[in-house]
């Protein structure tokens, strides 16, 4: 295996590094789902750390911090993109697409192009992770949306994740 072709090719470098303190508010806050119990939920925040758009498509890296309810995606997979986990602080359930572990601080799990994969939130405890996807994806159209599909239709539905590579089983 090589490097890549190169893609610069100035004989100086560039002053082009972009820094985003970690008291940088969330980009997006979803809804709680349980607004009262003895999980009241803050909603899942969104940080977007490096979208498509900032790395001209070649990743999106988000920090997402959920909150103490039950909270994730069921089995899926994605046909254009890959997708990684780090886990920040907290306990994460991650399924590799044959077991589910209880994933910790300093926790990561790839998922190649169409790997079954899943996440969820069952600590009853806040926790925190990296999330990265390659290539790059519009993926801050996807967290934002999905807090509306309650809205949709079953046709939208479907158009919605055919939109956004997420496949379910």
């Amino acid at each position: 295996m090589s490097y890549p072709d190169p893609r610069y090719f100035g004989s100086d470098g560039e002053v082009n590094a972009v820094f985003r303190p970690a008291t940088t508010a969330p980009d997006f806050v979803s809804t709680p789902v349980t607004s009262s119990g003895p999980t009241v939920g803050r909603g899942t925040s969104y940080h977007y750390l490096s979208t498509t758009a900032s790395t001209g498509g070649e990743y999106g890296l988000y920090r997402v911090d959920m909150g103490p309810e039950f909270g994730g995606p069921s089995t899926h997979f994605h046909k254009a993109m890959s997708e990684s986990f780090f886990i920040l602080s907290g306990t994460m359930r991650l399924f590799d697409g044959a077991h589910w572990v209880d994933a910790t601080a300093g926790d990561y799990l790839y998922v190649p192009v169409g790997g079954l994969h899943a996440f969820r939130n069952e600590s009853g405890e806040p926790a925190s992770m990296l999330m990265l996807f390659a290539p790059g994806a519009p993926r801050e159209e996807y967290f934002e949306g999905i807090t509306r599909l309650a809205e949709l239709d079953d046709e939208e539905r479907a158009e919605f994740f055919l939109r956004h590579d997420s496949f379910f089983l």
